[in-house]
C-alpha cells in the first residue's frame, strides 16, 4: 500500500517556500537576459536551481522540475536557431524561408513557454499548484504521486551506547 501525501494549501506553505516555487520560473527571466545569444544557459540556471533547492520541500521541488523539464524544449529549439544561424552566416549560404518558417515557429514557442511560465510563476507565489501541459503531469507524479520521492529522512535505531 502506497502512503498517500496531501497537497499543502496555501495558507500552509511558508513565505519561503512560496518564494522559492516563483524563483524557479524567475530564473528563466535571468537567464533570457543574461543568455539569449546562448540559450543553453537558461537551461544550466534551471539544471542549478532545481539541485540547489529540490530538498527545500515538495511544493518548491514540484516548481524547480516542472520549469526545468519545460525549458528544455525551448532550449533544444533555440539552439537549434542558433546554430543554423551561425552556419548561415560562417559560409554565407545566406537565409532561405526554411528559416524564416523556424524563426516563427521558435518565437511563437518562446512566447507560449513566456505565458506559461507566467501564470505559473503567479500561482506559485500565491502557494497554488499549476499543471504545465505535460510537463506537471511528470513533475506532480515525481513529488505527489504513488512513488513520490521521501522527503522523511530515515530515523536512526535506538541503540545503547557503544562500548558498555
Amino acid at each position: 500500500m502506497t502512503e498517500v501525501i496531501r497537497l499543502p494549501q496555501p495558507d500552509e506553505l511558508s513565505e519561503r517556500e512560496k518564494d522559492d516555487a516563483m524563483g524557479a520560473y524567475l530564473m528563466m527571466f535571468a537567464a533570457w537576459a543574461v543568455g539569449l545569444p546562448l540559450p543553453v544557459l537558461n537551461l544550466v540556471a534551471a539544471v542549478i536551481y532545481f539541485y540547489v533547492n529540490k530538498k527545500s520541500s515538495r511544493f518548491v521541488a514540484f516548481n524547480a522540475l516542472q520549469s526545468l523539464l519545460s525549458q528544455v524544449p525551448v532550449t533544444m529549439i533555440n539552439i537549434g536557431l542558433v546554430a543554423w544561424l551561425i552556419r548561415a552566416l560562417i559560409w554565407s549560404i545566406g537565409f532561405s524561408s526554411a528559416f524564416f518558417i523556424y524563426l516563427s515557429f521558435m518565437v511563437l514557442i518562446n512566447l507560449l513557454y513566456l505565458i506559461f511560465s507566467i501564470i505559473a510563476l503567479v500561482h506559485a507565489r500565491k502557494g497554488r499548484f499549476y499543471y504545465m501541459p505535460f510537463f506537471g503531469r511528470i513533475s506532480f507524479s515525481r513529488y505527489y504521486g504513488p512513488n513520490a520521492e521521501s522527503f522523511s529522512k530515515p530515523v536512526p535505531p535506538n541503540r545503547p551506547p557503544e562500548g558498555f
